[in-house]
């Protein structure tokens, strides 16, 4: 057999990499030339007062500063200055409407739009939609404009090439090229965290701009970055902005499905505890007064599986199942309950714009490293308690099993591995029958709400 010199070999395979890569990357010339027209950038400015005063509010909205140096000192009135900012959109009808997020137009009262042939227009914001970080503007052409086409973020993978057309830093119709680094992101940008985290570059000014696959469909909407990080850019998936999109331009206003649940997040723990066979699902800590799922007999501590045939993987797929969902749909919910698997029918509601002395450590209470006190009228009203019966965490042992149970001090102890907790007898009777190394549920009220966790009995 010939043999090939090492530095060939290496210098062969070198070629074959470029050659490969060359190959297969997209067409990024054709594929700017094509979508650059369809961006646009937004620059909006807004009259703010030199100092901020705005907590001094008087009678008819009126600064208290303005009007006493409008009576008594007029030559010395605060200052007002405009403040700009900018941003990027894309055209989603040849009409005028723009797609942006909320955060580039927020509080403006000038919104100016400048396309890629450099005329400016002033637009109106037709709606917006804080929750997902959304807005959608109109501008008044006289002809009809170049559109970006929509794709389907759904099927977007992990590892593809995408492209970001934005406004950088006031650098406008900058192209920067990257993949799909990761998808389902939750960055704690709001309650309907999903967000396609891509290393195409994204700074400043991008907010609102399209990402764009290699066909040249739009599949996200590039929303936020990690200060001080280099290469994670967060974008909006298209998908989850279709259906507000149609509701703000018919209405300028978002009507959400609501279920009336509170949920948490189930750890191996909890699963293992609920006899669940893996961590998965939405577990109910708390069903609402006169809510949907009140009326489908959803109960506390049942583990919703899957809702209107989606699965639910994690707490987070729930929200955003049930508020993409009509209003006044009957969707069916499978739940797990004691053991077994059971569905039940739930009609979607419509969600609202905007819903003594320490007593000694005993042996028990070593156990599980709280500091317990029996429930008062007083301790209820100091900690906004409903329930009328429980234990009251007063103290937790930093060093102890509950430091890590996401305990705090005011929760109510109301249940244990599904056994109502009266009162603080009670309590250490049932703390000293477990085992140590026993993982027990707790049920605690926090206000008005309340969760699950678990703790290790030492």
């Amino acid at each position: 057999m010939k043999r090939i010199p090492v530095l060939t070999s290496a210098l062969l395979l070198v070629g074959f990499f470029v050659t490969s890569v060359c190959a297969h990357a997209p067409d990024f010339v054709s594929l700017a030339k094509k979508m650059k027209p369809s961006v646009v950038n937004i620059s909006t400015s807004k009259k703010v007062v030199s100092q901020d005063m705005s907590r001094w509010q008087g009678r008819g909205g009126q600064d208290l500063f303005e009007e006493f140096f409008r009576h008594f000192a007029p030559d010395m009135q605060p200052r007002k200055r405009m403040e700009t900012s900018l941003g990027s959109g894309f055209i989603i009808s040849d009409d005028g409407f723009i797609l942006t997020n909320e955060h580039v137009v927020n509080g403006a009262d000038e919104v100016v739009v400048k396309l890629s042939d450099g005329r400016t227009f002033d637009a109106k914001v037709r709606g917006a939609d804080e929750k997902l970080d959304l807005a959608l503007l109109k501008i008044e052409t006289g002809g009809k404009l170049p559109v970006a086409e929509l794709g389907d973020s759904e099927n977007v993978q992990v590892g593809e090439w995408v492209m970001a057309i934005g406004n950088p830093f006031g650098l406008e119709q900058t192209v920067t090229a990257g993949i799909v680094s990761a998808k389902g992101r939750v960055i704690g940008a709001g309650p309907y965290d999903d967000f396609i985290q891509t290393d195409a570059s994204i700074n400043p000014g991008n907010s609102g701009g399209p990402l764009f696959n290699v066909r040249g469909e739009v599949v996200g909407i590039n929303t936020a970055i990690i200060k001080g990080g280099q290469g994670i850019g967060f974008a909006l998936p298209i998908n989850a902005a279709r259906t507000t999109v149609e509701q703000l331009k018919e209405t300028g206003e978002v009507v959400r499905g609501w279920l009336g649940v509170s949920i948490q997040l189930i750890s191996e723990e909890l699963a293992k505890s609920f006899g669940l066979d893996r961590a998965r699902g939405a577990l109910v800590a708390e069903v609402m007064a006169g809510s949907p799922a009140e009326a489908a007999a959803i109960q506390r501590g049942d583990i919703i599986l899957k809702f209107n045939g989606r699965d639910v993987d994690e707490m987070n797929d729930l929200p955003r199942l049930v508020a993409s969902t009509r209003v006044g749909t009957s969707v069916s919910v499978v739940l797990f309950r004691s053991g077994r698997e059971l569905t039940v029918r739930v009609e979607v509601g419509r969600l609202a714009a905007d819903e003594g002395a320490p007593q000694g450590i005993s042996e028990a209470e070593d156990r599980l490293g709280l500091t317990l006190r029996p429930l008062t009228p007083e301790l209820q009203d100091r900690y906004g308690l409903s329930a009328e019966a429980g234990v009251v965490i007063s103290g937790i042992d930093p060093d102890g099993p509950s430091a890590a149970a996401n305990l705090q001090v005011g929760d109510l102890i109301i249940d244990i591995n599904g056994h109502p907790v009266k009162g603080i007898k009670l309590l250490r009777k049932m703390v000293r029958g477990y085992d140590a190394g026993t993982i027990v549920r707790l049920l605690v009220q926090r206000g008005e709400s309340s969760l699950y966790t678990t703790v290790k009995i030492k």
